[in-house]
């Protein structure tokens, strides 16, 4: 027997409860739309911006706390909230960004959504930057590799995702990929590590949130990201008034004002990837961002060798190609269900043939 087809599953995705039946309604959450002509170069930009910009946030984060020991990392995350305010306020206070009627008003629910996911966001990336600043680039990326696990399993607990069975199966080197290189890091960190994982566990629920108030909702993605900027920030830097203020930055002998140029390109560049990062999410879905997001190893793990000497072992080799062809499996699973499902029919056509 074949596999199951991916169009029933994709059509059941993401329901909420007590909505009408998926088959009388046309579905909103994890189906992405037909992508043709100017929408399908649009995404190819806002996915190559969103790799792009996630590569270089992760390298200029790490080298702030590595060369120039800058020991704030929510002060950090805090700035980057502001950043974001800063820049969306004039585009969507004088009209530069269009955006619709039912995009303006917002509900009492809509907004709560919104506190919510800023409380989410603030913390994935508080404890990512918490966690980068224990251990090497490389080692965050491998343990960021089984986000699409958690915003599966997510996806299939708060919204009724029924996502194919393929899909799960993808997870599997997915996951072994990511613990080959965790034990093949040569530099582990128990602290490091739990916050990681922490930060790769909201990650997933961060983006299940999103898609929820972009694609349900329809709120435009700068409105969105405008929106949760503002109590991300007064978290962040109250969080980084109460827990690092007794921190000592100390000065290195090669301190120079670079660090400023750093910190502002980091903070440019969050702006850009938060806003790829939603737009993606609204062509695709919540799962799919992440298993994307896998490319980025490789960027990242080039980078991280180059700007900071990290090793990897053959381990962590061989975890990095079973999660890219994990991520193979994940974006062909109609391919593959189309391969084996020909293969068997060939076998039963031969069987018959023989029995005659």
């Amino acid at each position: 027997m074949c596999l199951a087809s991916s169009r029933k599953d994709d059509v059941k995705m993401e329901h909420t409860d007590g909505a009408p039946s998926p088959s009388t309604v046309q579905p909103k959450l994890d189906q992405p739309p037909s992508i043709k002509g100017t929408n399908k170069l649009y995404l190819i930009a806002a996915v190559l911006i969103w790799l792009i910009t996630g590569s270089t946030i992760s390298s200029l984060n790490k080298w702030i706390f590595a060369v120039y020991n800058f020991k704030y990392p929510l002060l950090l995350s805090s700035l980057h909230m502001l950043t974001a305010v800063l820049l969306n306020y004039p585009l969507l206070r004088y009209g530069l960004v269009k955006l619709k009627d039912d995009e303006v008003a917002l509900n009492t629910n809509a907004k709560l959504q919104v506190f919510l996911l800023s409380l989410t966001f603030c913390s994935s990336i508080a404890f990512g930057n918490l966690g980068l600043s224990c251990v090497q680039l490389s080692f965050a990326q491998m343990i960021y590799t089984t986000t699409p696990i958690f915003t599966l399993v997510l996806s299939k607990v708060f919204l009724g995702a029924r996502p194919h069975t393929l899909k799960y199966t993808a997870m599997i080197p997915i996951c072994l990929g990511a613990c080959f290189s965790i034990i093949g890091e040569v530099q582990f960190d128990q602290t490091g590590c739990f916050y990681l994982f922490a930060s790769t566990f909201l990650r997933g629920l961060k983006s299940i949130q999103q898609s929820s108030l972009l694609k349900e909702e329809r709120i435009h993605s700068f409105t969105l990201l405008y929106l949760m900027s503002i109590p991300s920030f007064c978290i962040l830097f109250m969080s980084a008034v109460l827990f690092e203020r007794s921190v000592v930055w100390e000065i290195p002998q090669d301190y120079d004002n670079r660090l400023w140029l750093f910190i502002l390109l980091s903070c440019l560049g969050s702006v850009l990837y938060n806003l790829a990062s939603f737009c993606v999410i609204t062509l695709t879905s919540a799962v799919t961002i992440h298993v994307l997001g896998n490319l980025n190893l490789v960027g990242n793990l080039v980078l991280s060798r180059v700007l900071f000497g990290s090793q990897l072992t053959s381990l962590s080799y061989a975890g990095i190609g079973l999660t890219l062809a994990g991520m193979f499996m994940y974006h062909n699973c109609n391919l593959i269900e189309e391969y084996f499902c020909a293969k068997q029919k060939s076998l039963w056509s031969l069987q018959q043939h023989k029995s005659k």
